[in-house]
């Protein structure tokens, strides 16, 4: 299948997922999850007309940057950082990412906010959310997420846009439907205290139509665009 394919089938379904849960097409977006695929790839989904790219490793995301940056005459891709996040990594994801989903420490979010170039615009932020309870994954509990999303919309250099999750991996939907709904209820409830947040990361290509019908507003497939990693 080729890209155009890969993509319009991606679209397609986006569009059902939206369709059946009774909300504008508009409210989705779609995030190619390009980690361990080469720059080609990324370039072939680009002139495709995907223009959101994210990436879990840095110096993989770096590389493909450079080598994407204007060629071929393409319009600038907007890269996003999703994997875990090292202190000692966050001056080049600040420098060369305009979102970042997996903020969920203060000082991950007080050391992009110090090291995001001025001439840039604000980062992007989304506190990533363990939504699973997984001792063995990244994001703050659901109870701090409030008080982390507080002290970050204080943040000059960042913009705080939401939240994100990756749920356990399981094939059980009612599971997945608790996780997914946990989240959204925690971003309406940043709303409701007066942070203005719209964007709501959930959903991968196994489970983007339950996300959808959770609320999520971006949904972050790679193996439904790219085929299986080896």
């Amino acid at each position: 299948m080729s890209a155009t394919q890969s993509l319009l089938a991606v679209q397609q379904r986006i569009e059902q997922a939206c369709l059946q849960a009774g909300r504008p097409l508009q409210d989705v977006r779609l995030l190619a999850v390009s980690k361990t695929f080469p720059a080609e790839r990324v370039l072939d989904l680009a002139k495709a007309g995907q223009q959101a790219f994210g990436e879990n490793y840095l110096q993989e995301a770096l590389d493909k940057i450079t080598r994407l940056d204007g060629i071929d005459g393409q319009p600038p891709l907007e890269w996003h950082f999703i994997g875990p996040i090292q202190s000692n990594k966050t001056r080049p994801i600040a420098e060369h990412f305009a979102w970042v989903h997996s903020v969920d420490r203060l000082k991950i979010a007080q050391r992009l906010s110090e090291q995001r170039p001025p001439h840039l615009p604000p980062l992007n932020v989304l506190v990533q959310v363990n939504t699973s309870g997984e001792a063995s994954k990244s994001g703050v509990a659901p109870n701090e997420v409030v008080a982390l999303c507080q002290a970050i919309a204080h943040l000059p250099r960042l913009n705080l846009r939401g939240l994100m999750t990756i749920p356990a991996p399981t094939d059980n939907e009612a599971q997945l439907k608790s996780e997914f709904q946990t989240c959204a209820t925690l971003h309406q409830q940043l709303n409701q205290i007066g942070l203005p947040v719209d964007t709501l990361s959930m959903g991968m290509s196994s489970d983007l139509e339950l996300a959808i019908a959770c609320g999520s507003t971006c949904v972050r497939v790679g193996t439904a665009l790219f085929g299986s990693r080896g």
